[in-house]
């Protein structure tokens, strides 16, 4: 699949996301954390992807090496940036992301976040534990 492809089939799943969230009730004025991922068996190649994410403007955390069920290695890291549910912020990152992507030849995975409620959604749910609200991600 072409980079412009990609690209399109993203942009159309941001506007699910979004609109899920907002639907179940995610707060439409907050500052959400967008972790996109990224993953490669070649530590060198996701490395140098990293290094050109930050210079991009995100945020990056270390790579992690995931063991897969066949015994193979994956290595992967996220981008992250800071910003409200903006469909046209998203798709230009995403633009960004997967054009870094297709130059380093490592896989972008798509992004995620936290579902954002107001602070009576946060009461109704002081029952749940830390580990149960931080675990659903759209």
């Amino acid at each position: 699949m072409s980079v412009q492809q990609q690209l399109q089939a993203q942009q159309q799943e941001n506007r699910d996301i979004v609109e899920s969230l907002l639907s179940d009730g995610s707060d439409a004025d907050a500052e959400y954390t967008i972790e996109h991922h990224f993953s490669s068996s070649d530590f060198d190649r996701l490395e140098k992807a990293a290094v050109d994410a930050f210079k991009l403007g995100f945020e990056v955390n270390d790579a992690e090496e995931v063991e897969l069920d066949d015994g193979s290695v994956l290595f992967c890291f996220d981008a992250i940036a800071y910003h409200s549910l903006d469909v046209a912020l998203l798709d230009k990152a995403c633009e960004q992301l997967l054009q870094l992507a297709s130059k380093h030849k490592v896989d972008y995975d798509g992004w995620g976040t936290y579902f954002m409620g107001d602070d009576e959604d946060i009461e109704e749910d002081e029952d749940l534990d830390d580990e149960e609200e931080s675990s659903w991600r759209h």
